[in-house]
């Protein structure tokens, strides 16, 4: 009889549990859908998998829904994976398409490796840039070792800062920054690994040409001059990251050092996306090296990509929504650019390019660095 009183109402509960089960079901296979939608496979288009290494710095670019969906458009789906530039020598490159360096010196390595895929593609490229907050840039101005022009931009002066890395200069001892509790300790720019990373590896190349009287450094005499210097821009950073996102990512957030080397690229692409950098500085080496993002194809596959990055006008809007510079296209930059003219400088006026070393040469300038032989 309790039984017979309790049927329906027992029923009834058991028919809601079923419905929400089956919701629940419904639920998760659309969520499913629209995940796979979100890698650029497109239900009622095939695209051919294209599986490729890039550097972290152009993670969000292949990221982006729009970007993914150029791409599905062309009629491929782009897997991608990160490392540090200099770390994709390392890689076995058997299943992968294309691998995508942020600097020509590792691409170049990388072809040989690579074999018969037909030469690199540079699609696009960005300088190297200091970022600092505001009262950090205040106090490298009054010191000499920095210019600025207006609140967010200026230019870092490399010789001046060299000679104060080679005399063990503190924040300290720059007048004005003993109101600030944040700048004590070793001056000295954040980099990344220079034996991992290129944006590392190419500071100390910079630094290398500014330090020998703007020679290229070509050989072991080249490099054992300035190796001592070197050393000490490495040593007094401690441990250094494989990246340059993690770095950037802490000086957003308020914490690490108060001057971090960084891509121009992944200050703009904050900027064009209308994201809040606080009292970010903006601070232009007057020596430097620009990063040359080169794709290095593994396969045919991978080269058409690499060709779409380069010609296609959609990507290339969208390689500078993200803030990269299209190679032979500076207008398309300068036009996005413009209303962030206060802190970028689209022209790169008073920014000297130093010729990037070879790849042999830029190894031995990061082991010395790094204390060990040439």
């Amino acid at each position: 009889m309790g039984f017979r009183e309790h049927s329906a109402p027992v029923r009834r509960i058991l028919g809601i549990v079923l419905a929400v089960l089956l919701i629940g079901g419904v639920a998760v296979a659309v969520a499913v859908g629209r995940e796979e939608q979100g890698t650029g496979t497109d239900p009622g288009t095939a695209t051919k998998t294209v599986r490729g290494v890039i550097g972290s710095e152009k993670a969000e670019f292949f990221a982006d829904p729009l970007v993914v969906e150029a791409l599905a458009a062309k009629g491929y789906t782009v897997r991608a994976e990160t490392s540090g530039s200099w770390a994709m020598e390392q890689l076995p490159l058997k299943g992968y398409d294309f691998v995508f360096p942020a600097s020509k010196a590792p691409a170049d390595e990388l072809r040989k490796k690579a074999g018969g895929a037909g030469s690199v593609l540079r699609p696009f490229y960005s300088p190297l840039v200091v970022v600092a907050h505001k009262n950090a840039a205040r106090v490298l101005a009054d010191a000499g070792l920095a210019t600025l022009r207006g609140t967010h931009s200026g230019t870092l002066r490399m010789k001046p800062l060299l000679d104060a890395a080679q005399a063990d200069r503190t924040w300290q001892q720059l007048k004005g920054a003993e109101k600030y509790g944040e700048l004590s300790g070793s001056l000295f720019v954040s980099t990344t690994d220079p034996s991992a990373s290129s944006s590392g590896a190419l500071y100390l190349a910079a630094a290398s040409y500014v330090a020998d009287g703007g020679r290229v450094a070509d050989g072991d005499a080249a490099v054992g001059r300035t190796a001592p210097l070197l050393r000490k821009l490495v040593s007094v950073q401690g441990a250094q990251q494989t990246s340059s996102d993690a770095p950037f990512r802490d000086f957003i957030s308020g914490v690490g050092n108060p001057l971090v080397l960084v891509y121009e690229s992944q200050v703009a692409s904050l900027l064009l996306r209308g994201q809040d950098v606080g009292d970010l500085v903006v601070l232009y080496p007057d020596t430097t090296v620009s990063s040359d993002h080169t794709v290095v194809p593994v396969t045919e596959l991978g080269r058409t990509v690499g060709e779409l990055l380069v010609s296609d006008p959609k990507l290339r809007a969208l390689a500078v929504r993200h803030g990269f510079r299209p190679q032979g296209a500076p207008g398309e930059f300068a036009s996005a650019a413009a209303p962030h003219s206060s802190y970028l400088n689209q022209s790169l006026t008073g920014v000297r390019q130093a010729p990037v070393p070879t790849s042999a040469v830029l190894h031995a300038l990061a082991r010395r660095a790094q204390g060990g032989s040439s």
